[in-house]
């Protein structure tokens, strides 16, 4: 295994994106006014925008599970993929190839190596040695 894949399969870049996911959904209640330039700069509408902090929120839980379920952290690495990919569009579209633009295509570029490498199995309880 290289050193960059055994890098992507550690569980603390798992528990480090899981972090920056709930700092984004932190960021995005009310959203903070970068958020929302960024949002307004993609017209994304403003009646819908209680969508992100939720999505980023069940995001961070999903990666912060890798260690103990790490089916559910390849899945939630698989949908926030997706999310990127959706994101990186909708900048395209609206023209907006700049810090946004670099920011979704180098999440997108994360998340989907995430997806390819997933993270190693949770040891089974027959495996766990016990500890007297």
């Amino acid at each position: 295994m290289s050193p960059l894949t055994a890098l992507a399969r550690d569980p603390r870049v798992y528990q480090l994106a899981a972090a920056g996911q709930a700092a984004d959904a932190a960021a995005c209640i009310g959203p903070i006014p970068y958020v929302a330039r960024c949002l307004d700069s993609v017209e994304f509408p403003a009646e819908h925008r209680w969508v992100f902090p939720v999505i980023k929120a069940a995001s961070a839980v999903g990666l912060a599970a890798a260690p103990r379920y790490p089916g559910l952290a390849r899945l939630t690495a698989a949908m926030l993929t997706i999310y990127f990919v959706l994101a990186v569009g909708s900048h395209v579209r609206a023209r907006d190839i700049g810090l946004n633009f670099t920011a979704a295509s180098s999440m997108l570029v994360l998340y989907s190596t995430l997806t390819m490498t997933r993270p190693p199995e949770a040891p089974s309880a027959a495996t766990t040695p016990k500890v007297a």
